[in-house]
């Protein structure tokens, strides 16, 4: 009878210790999981952040698409002898503002509802990386844009996108070719 009780003893706390140790156990997991559910909702919420960035671009991307889907009326071209750009420059020559001012005038006088879409470009990697011709071609196209608003287009009429050097009009290899894909596009959509 001690011997069994000796037995019983041994059992019971053996028992304790392995479920002392499972409570232990259980205890650790249920601060791991906590740490793990915490960055798991720090990521969705980063992740809703981005989702809902990506709708608001997707809904101005649609905006823009419809816009567009207005009829095209005419394009000109600024790269000519008025309206060339030095390299790694994006300022206006006398040439070129008088070009702009016919320009303007032509859309004043033919449609005040029109849109007119600036597109930029350079040359090969003119300004050193893709990112400065992405850059350049902006400013090319910035400037355009204030000055037709300065001759009465309005702003909200006006739209600017950069190429950089993804759509060469001439091949880069000769100075000819550079200089041709220095220039300036004006859409028209009505």
């Amino acid at each position: 009878m001690i011997q069994r009780s000796k037995v019983l003893v041994a059992g019971a706390m053996m028992l304790g210790v392995m479920s002392l140790g499972g409570c232990a156990t259980k205890k650790f997991v249920r601060q791991e999981v906590g740490v793990v559910n915490t960055r798991v909702d720090a990521q969705e919420t980063k992740l809703s952040g981005v989702e809902k960035t990506a709708q608001d671009a997707l809904a101005r991307a649609d905006a823009a698409g419809k816009l567009a889907e207005g009829k095209f009326n005419y394009s000109m071209v600024l790269s000519d002898d008025s309206m060339k750009f030095q390299p790694g420059k994006a300022a206006l020559t006398p040439e070129a503002s008088a070009r702009l001012d016919a320009f303007a005038d032509k859309l004043k006088s033919d449609n005040k509802n029109v849109y007119v879409e600036v597109q930029g470009h350079t040359s090969l990697n003119e300004g050193g990386s893709k990112q400065a011709a992405y850059d350049l071609g902006n400013k090319r196209a910035e400037i355009v844009r204030r000055y037709l608003n300065q001759k009465g287009v309005p702003l909200n009429r006006i739209g600017t996108i950069s190429y950089g050097s993804d759509a060469p009009v001439a091949p880069n290899t000769d100075r000819a070719g550079r200089e041709a894909n220095r220039r300036v596009v004006l859409i028209v959509l009505s």
